[in-house]
């Protein structure tokens, strides 16, 4: 089975070459994608050096300029879909995500039967560490008004650490995700979910960064209230819709 693991980038330089080499360093046998966005710090060039390193196993896709992390992981989902992956991985750079933990998400997918499995820090086990106390009320906040809106059964959906079996990236229309930033991620679950696919939620501790600049933004978390709006708006509209074309057929 051929696995796949994602991680967008934009100055990462002080990660790039310490997480690739944990990830890689797994016995699993990972490959790795880097989605950079023009970094003007250096990174896609660190990746392009290790590239020799990692024959085979290691590819940079290059973009002209920050482009948001939706857009980037569609990117990649279309590029592992091309690649012909069966396993395909979110993942950030900074270490937030423990690369151990990957072999936890797989054997959801593999063991466990589900078809999507999500890193949570929401559900029994797991956690954050080195988060402030407005931090957590935003994600734990967010979390509850998400499940509160769409009836989603998932306790952590803006989270980013994720293993997608390749036949629900394959089923899901990536015209229809509108979003690039938190309400990305919970775009995609929703879509899943919807979809009928299988989700594991696997306890992991999220650590927060300790090299570099984070990208959340307010402008990050308003996308995500109003989307979330949306999405369980257009879900209502379109069942709707399809039921009244459902009666005219019938009728």
């Amino acid at each position: 089975m051929k696995k796949i693991v994602l991680i967008p980038t934009y100055n990462e330089k002080e990660n790039i070459s310490a997480i690739l080499h944990a990830v890689l360093g797994l016995s699993s046998d990972y490959h790795v994608l880097i989605i950079d966005d023009n970094s003007p710090d250096g990174t896609a060039e660190i990746v392009e050096s290790l590239i020799p390193k990692f024959t085979n196993r290691l590819f940079i896709s290059k973009r002209p300029g920050k482009q948001g992390l939706g857009t980037a992981y569609i990117h990649g989902f279309k590029w592992a879909s091309e690649h012909n992956y069966d396993y395909v991985f979110e993942m950030d750079a900074d270490f937030s995500h423990n690369p151990n933990d990957l072999d936890r998400l797989l054997a959801a997918c593999e063991e466990d039967g589900a078809d999507v499995a999500i890193g949570s820090r929401y559900v029994k086990g797991g956690d954050t560490e080195n988060w402030p106390i407005d931090r957590k009320l935003y994600s734990w906040g967010g979390s509850a008004y998400t499940r509160i809106i769409t009836g989603m059964p998932i306790k952590d959906p803006t989270a980013g650490f994720m293993c997608y079996k390749s036949k629900v990236l394959a089923d899901i229309n990536f015209d229809n995700i509108k979003f690039i930033g938190y309400a990305f991620q919970i775009e995609m679950k929703f879509s899943a979910w919807k979809l009928g696919y299988k989700i594991n939620e696997v306890p992991i501790t999220f650590i927060d960064r300790k090299i570099g600049v984070s990208k959340m933004s307010k402008g990050i978390i308003k996308e995500a209230m109003l989307g979330v709006l949306l999405m369980q708006w257009q879900s209502t509209t379109g069942s709707f819709v399809k039921m009244i074309k459902r009666i005219r057929v019938n009728f």
